[in-house]
């Protein structure tokens, strides 16, 4: 059930006077998440609800579509023409100055900048100055309660586990002379997942140059044989096969031997060190009681990345977001592909996984799941990888 007075508390933290929210055929599913509608549904006439700091919402539709929004508290109003969608709009905002919606100054956090330009534009000639939603958004729909949490531990437990299966079954196999494919370890994993009742994606299973593609995917038409001297990166994600669950997505590397190439183990040390850095940086903020950013933390990790050499090399942010979805809608770790402003708060929960990638040749990648509880402890769930796992083949 929609709680506007919760809305309306986030708002006031906010500073802002209100939140407008707004689709047009279909176009904004955080609208629809935030006030629990129907997504199905098509919609053909633009609507919008406004949830001011305090006070009641309204509700304004189109006539050829009044019911759209039944669902939800708050006066009813109806439009016909564009002209009276633009009056409505006016009286509906009132006196208020700030009003939030999913937008982003200069694209910066493209993930809740939903709202086109010429909506933006329109709300502005009224006379309202536009800010971002982002960090309503992602205390709507990426802040953790207890129970998620607790589901993203037993997860935890679950992948890691079978992260240790996939590695020996790799070894033993090796080991014994049978042939093995990247595709037969992900096959191996897909149904542990069921076994382990988890829900989980089709992982990624790289050999030598093949995971220097970050987001490499073995088929049956491009695996090929695992052999001794490879070295190996498994990515693998999953969740609890029950509603309300959140991921947990790990990447390890290895080697299929005892003795990794002095390249192959220099660059696993350096993605080990700008992770633990990123990290240590995330504690060092909390335990002085500052706030921290996702584009600081992506500085901070590819720092030392850079001055290892290897900047050019680390293809991509720092981390994501994670949630019921193993991309969530909060906080990334991110000052590269996009200046991600938002704060790390209690309940969010992301990955920090600098890669290296020297393509043709090889690479590595270590991740680890970062959960900020409600008391500001960056929690980290499961072994973290601090050498390469060498099989005894």
């Amino acid at each position: 059930m929609l709680d506007i007075e919760r809305i309306q508390q986030e708002i006031q933290a906010a500073g802002v006077d209100g939140w407008l929210l707004y689709d047009f055929h279909n176009r904004d599913q955080i609208s629809y998440r935030v006030l629990g509608l129907d997504f199905a549904k098509f919609t053909s006439r633009r609507w919008f609800y406004w949830i001011p700091a305090s006070g009641d919402p309204i509700r304004l539709c189109s006539k050829a579509e009044p019911a759209k929004l039944d669902s939800l508290p708050g006066e009813k109003r109806l439009y016909l023409s564009w002209r009276e969608l633009h009056a409505g709009l006016q009286g509906m905002l009132g006196t208020a100055r700030t009003v939030a919606m999913q937008y982003s100054p200069n694209a910066n956090i493209p993930y809740v900048s939903t709202v086109d330009g010429g909506t933006v534009d329109l709300i502005r000639s009224l006379g309202y100055e536009v800010v971002s939603s982002a960090a309503l958004v992602q205390t709507f729909e990426a802040v953790n309660d207890e129970a998620a949490y607790r589901s993203h531990l037993e997860a935890g437990e679950r992948v890691q586990r079978v992260k240790n299966e996939a590695f020996g079954f790799v070894e033993r196999e090796v080991r014994a002379g049978r042939p093995i494919t990247q595709f037969d370890v992900a096959e191996f994993i897909m149904r542990l997942w069921a076994e382990e009742g988890l829900k989980g994606d089709w992982p990624i299973v790289g050999t030598n140059e093949h995971p220097s593609d970050p987001h490499f995917e073995p088929t049956r038409a491009n695996a090929r044989p695992i052999r001794r001297n490879d070295t190996l990166l498994i990515d693998l994600w999953a969740k609890l096969d029950r509603p309300g669950a959140i991921f947990y997505d790990i990447t390890w590397c290895g080697f299929v031997g005892r003795t990794p190439p002095p390249k192959y183990a220099e660059i696993f040390r350096v993605v080990r060190d700008a992770r633990d850095a990123a990290l240590e940086f995330i504690r060092g903020r909390f335990a002085a009681g500052a706030g921290v950013f996702g584009w600081e933390v992506d500085d901070t990790c590819r720092g030392v990345v850079e001055k290892a050499g290897y900047g050019p090399f680390f293809l991509h942010r720092t981390g994501h977001s994670i949630g019921e979805k193993v991309h969530g809608n909060g906080v990334n770790i991110d000052n590269l592909e996009t200046r991600d402003e938002r704060e790390l708060v209690g309940g969010v929960c992301f990955s920090i996984e600098p890669g290296i990638y020297l393509e043709g040749e090889m690479a590595a990648r270590s991740e680890i799941n970062v959960f900020i509880t409600r008391d500001g402890k960056a929690d980290v769930v499961g072994e973290i990888q601090r050498e390469l796992v060498l099989l005894d083949v």
